[in-house]
């Protein structure tokens, strides 16, 4: 019971929609009807700014960071229920029951997971995402690149069985979450990273 009052909690933590609250709150008007229509970091970025795409970016990773984090200082958790978490977090960011189900991609979220579940795989990842981004301009692409490298470089600096399941799912979510960008890349009409 104790376990699954926590996923709960995990889910809604997660679905806290970042980019809609801060968009608004800074009279930015709603992110959903501009743009992509994404409610993450890129779309908040090229509607709403730099400092607001920033915020997001890192409200959106804090909370998928903050609450792992609070559980292993906690104490007390296994690592079969941190990944259970984890995986928690990354469903409400993408699936927010606040905004009919309808949310992020999951990038900066996961970000904030991995950096507690495997901080030198972020590092690995990190640099993944930079070299795509610097040669092609695409964000998307650098995100699903970086996505699909991490579950590797998890296992490599051996983490536990549940953390790399939990990291395979969390790619794998982002990698569909992108199935358009995929699609848009392939037809030469994916927006290129301007900043």
């Amino acid at each position: 019971m104790q376990l699954t009052i926590i996923l709960v909690v995990a889910y809604l933590v997660g679905a806290i929609p970042s980019g809609v609250v801060l968009t608004r709150i800074a009279g930015a008007g709603d992110v959903r009807q501009s743009g992509s229509g994404n409610i993450g970091a890129t779309n908040v970025y090229r509607v709403a700014g730099k400092r607001l795409g920033i915020l997001t970016l890192v409200a959106d990773m804090l909370k998928g960071m903050l609450p792992l984090l609070a559980m292993k200082l906690w104490g007390g958790f296994s690592e079969q229920q941190l990944a259970l978490v984890a995986v928690a977090l990354f469903v409400g960011h993408c699936y927010p029951i606040y905004l009919g189900f309808k949310g992020g991609k999951g990038v900066a979220t996961a970000l904030g997971i991995y950096l507690v579940l495997s901080a030198p795989s972020v590092g690995v990842a990190l640099l993944v995402f930079a070299g795509v981004l610097w040669r092609w301009r695409y964000v998307s692409l650098a995100s699903i690149c970086a996505a699909a490298v991490i579950p590797f470089m998890v296992y490599l600096f051996g983490s536990s069985l549940p953390v790399v399941i939990a990291t395979v799912l969390i790619a794998s979510g982002v990698i569909y979450r992108h199935s358009s960008n995929i699609q848009r890349l392939s037809n030469g009409t994916e927006t290129k990273f301007k900043g």
